[in-house]
């Protein structure tokens, strides 16, 4: 079965990787989107005159982060540990339904319609339902989280696992795999990138779906740090939540990002270079 294993899951070219002029340009690149971005918004502020309650210019919005620094920090600590494991919930639970799915007809036939209709309710209408179920506190955010993020990583695994390439599953058949060999080390490794592209997609998902909670009945988090901000006019401190719930999402998904180039090396080496 080794072979099997290494023809499933081709290794990276000797010498594989970015030129360290592709990857200068990686970094600059979106280092100079954001300089750009932050200099419009700046230059809209001082031309329009904008009052600083509507639209804060970037230097007020650090002035409001100064202010509230510790308590800033310390609820993005709190976002960030209930969308972690909003996640982690939503990636056990979608992963193994879509395993489910993929593996037994009957499954996918009683079980994804419910899926679709279930993926269509707007989970904002559920938040009145999640307070009577769970009450205050953690739990409901979590569950919010869950729903707004189980359904991509559900998709994506079914779709990667009934996708195998046919001349791989031809090559275990022929070298008499089982079907839990097949599974492992033909099925699993070739469906990898399509589960890592579901994953991608539910991580900012998370994300809001973790704001949306904290904003309908927490008491920790910078969703309600905005809610309470935004309340009492405070806009240039209720711009510095949104933007550390903007680094919360782009550093989780870039951490992801981390561990699909670890996990599937072949997957980098094999991709064009545009």
């Amino acid at each position: 079965m080794t072979d099997l294993a290494t023809a499933s899951a081709p290794a990276a070219a000797s010498g594989a990787g970015p030129a360290p002029r592709r990857t200068l340009s990686a970094l600059i690149w979106p280092v100079f989107g954001l300089a750009v971005a932050i200099a419009v918004w700046w230059l809209v502020t001082v031309v329009f005159s904008i009052n600083l309650v509507v639209l804060p210019a970037p230097p007020e919005v650090i002035d409001g982060f100064d202010r509230y620094r510790e308590l800033l920090l310390t609820e993005t600590w709190h976002t960030t540990v209930s969308t972690v494991l909003g996640f982690a919930l939503s990636l056990l639970v979608g992963v193994l339904i879509g395993v489910a799915i993929a593996a037994w007809r009957p499954v996918e036939r009683m079980f994804s319609p419910l899926l679709v209709a279930f993926n269509a309710v707007p989970k904002v209408a559920l938040a009145p339902l999640m307070l009577i179920w769970f009450g205050y506190g953690r739990t409901p955010i979590l569950a919010m989280a869950f729903m707004v993020c189980f359904f991509p990583i559900v998709l994506s695994t079914a779709t990667g696992l009934t996708s195998t390439p046919a001349d791989l599953a031809e090559l275990a058949r022929s070298m008499d795999a089982s079907r839990s060999q097949t599974f492992l080390r033909v099925r699993l490794p070739a469906a990898l990138p399509q589960i890592f592209v579901g994953l991608k997609v539910a991580m900012p998902l998370a994300v809001i779906g973790v704001v949306v909670g904290e904003m309908q009945y927490g008491n920790t988090g910078l969703g309600m740090i905005i809610v309470q901000t935004s309340g009492q006019g405070d806009t240039p401190t209720a711009f510095a939540a949104i933007t550390l719930l903007a680094l919360v999402s782009i550093v989780l998904y870039y951490l992801l990002v981390l561990v699909e180039v670890l996990a599937l090396p072949w997957v980098r080496a094999t991709t064009s270079v545009r």
